[in-house]
């Protein structure tokens, strides 16, 4: 039985912290479950770290489809969110609902991920009637980074932090049952946590959000093209296999693998009467 978004919601109540992942296919998905993650993120991320983009807004619906049935495949208790890509749901409620639509019925995710404040809010009660689970996504949203000039840290003067406040209340009253809080002050962050009752999940947040979200690869090490400030490397994965890769192609080139442990023998006899035939 797969977490539910009551019980994501429940972990808020119960002051209990929610840890929230990036994963993009069958196997890594299998071992951020394994490893107790309750909430996955099919992100439009994989446009840079799967795809070597340079930013999400390349990221189709048809990538974020494909991505998160390996995640689902991979997957038995998690919840599983995927991202709508930049102009799926924009354009018109209409066209919003039937692509939070294909996602859910296409991938067996559990809910669907879009960015946008007050202006968003029609939008997402709409999908949420439908009886899809939205979560919303404030401060930096990467899918306008051509707007805000790169990662900026949003919400730094009194009206921007106050339109982020209105943003939060908006979308909580639509339905999102969490939202992501991306690159804004620490204490906007912990303001917005206390004055709305949904999960805010942070990157970049600070420490006082109800939950975080990192991307798998920064946090191992494996991305090289960029580190954000607000990562940390629990471990270096990229250089681990680098280097068993560089083991592989010595061992390859002496001749010490593979040897007669990862291969399979022919019966002697076998052998001999082919000899034979071939020497007749």
């Amino acid at each position: 039985m797969r977490v539910s978004i009551n019980e994501i919601m429940a972990m808020k109540a119960n002051g209990e912290r929610i840890a929230m992942l990036t994963a993009y296919d069958y196997t890594m998905a299998t071992l951020v479950e394994s490893a107790g993650i309750p909430l996955i993120l099919v992100g439009d991320t994989l446009g840079m770290i799967m795809l070597g983009n340079d930013s999400t807004i390349p990221v189709t619906l048809n990538d974020i489809i494909h991505h998160t049935r390996a995640v689902v495949r991979g997957t038995k208790k998690a919840l599983i969110v995927a991202d709508m890509p930049f102009m799926t749901y924009q354009v018109s409620i209409e066209e919003a609902i039937r692509n939070a639509g294909r996602l859910m019925q296409e991938t067996g995710c559990q809910a669907v991920k879009l960015e946008g404040g007050e202006w968003m809010a029609d939008t997402i009660a709409s999908i949420v009637r439908c009886g899809i689970p939205v979560m919303g996504h404030l401060g930096f949203t990467p899918q306008s980074v051509n707007i805000f000039g790169g990662p900026r840290v949003q919400g730094k003067t009194e009206e921007s932090a106050a339109q982020i406040i209105r943003d939060a209340q908006a979308l909580e009253e639509a339905g999102a049952f969490a939202i992501v809080l991306e690159l804004v002050p620490q204490e906007l962050a912990a303001y917005i946590s206390e004055r709305i009752s949904i999960p805010t999940i942070g990157i970049g947040a600070g420490p006082d959000c109800d939950g975080e979200v990192q991307v798998l690869h920064d946090i191992l090490g494996m991305y090289p093209d960029f580190t954000p400030r607000h990562t940390r490397r629990f471990a270096e994965v990229g250089t681990a296999i680098k280097t068993a890769i560089e083991g592989y192609i010595a061992a390859v080139h002496d001749s010490s693998f593979p040897t007669a442990k990862q291969s399979s023998h022919l019966d002697p006899k076998v052998l001999a009467l082919l000899k034979a035939e071939d020497e007749g």
